[in-house]
Formats: structure tokens, C-alpha cells, sequence
């Protein structure tokens, strides 16, 4: 009974609206994948791969005022298509959510791109500042008082840790943190107080498109404790979206809490040799 109530139906056409819009929704996620490989793996330049990325956006739009008129056709004459039109839908959806995330966060948050628990005297990029040249690059220059302010006012948690540990400790524990984030690092010195700061320049990856932003550890001495600054800075764009400061927000939490487990550890005690046996009398008979 099925079979014969759903013939008329299935003698019906396919709406070629319906159609294209199936198509170019799939075609904007091989769009969208494409460039993410692009920018990821350095295939071309920066402008070239958000070319690719806007233009697979640009596409699922397309792709969503398609399948609108094919619902249209659909709702007039019968045919048949829907089915592809509510996948076209779907794909579109997943493609375009994260970008418009994106946007609302562009309009929410400060344009600022440059975040650091020193203002005053930020971490420098040194071996760093030879991959932020370049058509579009950010300088290594610190952004200045405009950043610093607007830090202060979206971002005031974020300041300098102090931690009561050895210099070498704070060091060793920050480095750890890096590598376990899988920063890539650039350089690296280990702190030999009074001659020289310890200092860990590395490049950490956006989580979706790798765009590549630029860190710098900073470990010096305070009396028998330390003090660590951290800069984060995007390499591209005007705006970091936030996520410059999330980075350096999780680094303070987590090296505070490394470092207050480190400080409660027990000390090694240095096992004490046992005194000299005194050399047995001789009794004489």
C-alpha cells in the first residue's frame, strides 16, 4: 500500500534547485578543508588561503539561497528534492556556525591582537622577531599604550606571577608547560642569575586554522623566589578574537599551580654517613 500512495511521487522531478544547492554545499566544505590544509601546512601565502576560506563561506551562502528557492519550487509544484535541500542545510550550517561565532566575538571583544602580564617592560621577541617580517606580519615591537589599556579593562587578571619557588625551579616548570602544550620552541636560555634572565620564545597554533601566535617566557629572580612575565601575540590580523589572552590566562593558572605543588614537596634529605667505628681495644692479659 506504501509503494502504491508514494508512486505518484516517485514519478514526480527532482527540483534542480534542490540539486544545486546539495552540490554547492559540498563543494564549500571541500572549499573550506582545502584552505585550512593551505594555512596549516604554508602551501601558499596568507591572502591566497583566506581567499579560499571566505570563498568556501561565501559558497555555503549561495548554496542556502538555493536551496530557499528550491523549497519555494518545491511548496508550488510538487517536486521532489526536499531531502537534498535539508542536507545542503545542515552542511551550511556546520560550515558557517563557527565563523559567525567568530564574528560575534570580533564585535564584543577589543581589537588588539598583543597581550602581556608587563606592560611596562614586555618579554621581547629576539629570535622570534626574524618570522614576524613580511607583507601583513604584526611587528615584534610591543603594541603600546592603546593594547595596554584595553587589556586593562577586558583583561585585569592578567598580571605577573609571582612564585615562591627557586628562579631554576620557575624555569624548568614553565618550560614543562610548554612542552606540554606543544609549542613550538624557538629558543630557549636557562636563567644564570645575575648575568642572565631565563627567557623561552616558542609559536603556538590556533586550534581550527593554525594561524601561528608568538610567545615569549620571560624567568628572573625576586630575592629567593621568582617572578615570570609571558607576552602572546597573533602574527596576523589586527584582532586576536580573545585568543591571546585565554592562552596567557590558562599559562598563569596553570604554572601557579605546578609551582605551589612544586613548593610543597618534601626536601630530599641528604642521608647522613654513619659515625666511625672506634678501633676495638686491646686488652693486654
Amino acid at each position: 500500500m506504501a509503494r502504491r500512495f508514494s508512486a505518484p511521487y516517485q514519478t514526480e522531478p527532482v527540483s534542480s534547485l534542490a540539486t544545486w544547492a546539495r552540490n554547492l554545499a559540498v563543494f564549500a566544505v571541500v572549499t573550506v578543508v582545502v584552505s585550512v590544509i593551505i594555512v596549516r601546512f604554508d602551501f601558499l601565502e596568507m591572502k591566497p588561503a583566506l581567499a579560499t576560506f571566505f570563498g568556501g563561506l561565501a559558497i555555503a551562502g549561495l548554496s542556502i539561497l538555493f536551496g530557499l528557492a528550491g523549497f519555494a519550487a518545491i511548496w508550488q509544484n510538487g517536486s521532489r528534492g526536499m531531502a537534498r535541500i535539508l542536507l545542503a542545510f545542515l552542511i551550511d550550517g556546520a560550515i558557517l556556525a563557527y565563523p559567525a561565532y567568530q564574528a560575534l566575538l570580533y564585535r564584543k571583544l577589543p581589537h588588539i591582537y598583543d597581550i602581556t602580564t608587563d606592560p611596562i617592560d614586555p618579554p621581547r621577541f629576539e629570535a622570534l622577531s626574524r618570522l614576524r617580517t613580511g607583507d601583513g606580519t604584526n611587528t615584534a615591537v610591543y603594541a603600546g599604550l592603546y593594547s595596554a589599556e584595553q587589556q586593562r579593562q577586558f583583561y585585569p587578571d592578567i598580571e605577573p606571577i609571582e612564585l615562591e619557588i627557586p628562579v631554576d625551579r620557575a624555569y624548568a616548570i614553565a618550560r614543562q608547560l610548554v612542552i606540554k602544550r606543544k609549542w613550538t620552541v624557538i629558543d630557549e636560555r636557562e636563567p644564570q642569575p645575575p648575568r642572565r634572565m631565563g627567557r623561552i620564545e616558542a609559536v603556538a597554533r590556533t586550534p581550527i586554522m593554525g594561524f601561528r601566535e608568538d610567545v615569549s617566557i620571560r624567568v628572573v629572580p625576586d630575592g629567593d623566589d621568582s617572578r615570570v612575565d609571558i607576552r602572546s601575540a597573533s602574527r596576523y590580523f589586527d584582532s586576536d578574537l580573545g585568543s591571546n589572552a585565554a592562552r596567557v590566562t590558562k599559562f598563569i593558572d596553570d604554572l601557579n599551580t605546578a609551582a605551589e605543588a612544586d613548593a610543597l614537596k618534601p626536601a630530599k634529605k641528604t642521608p647522613v654517613a654513619p659515625p666511625p667505628k672506634a678501633p676495638a681495644k686491646t686488652v693486654k692479659k
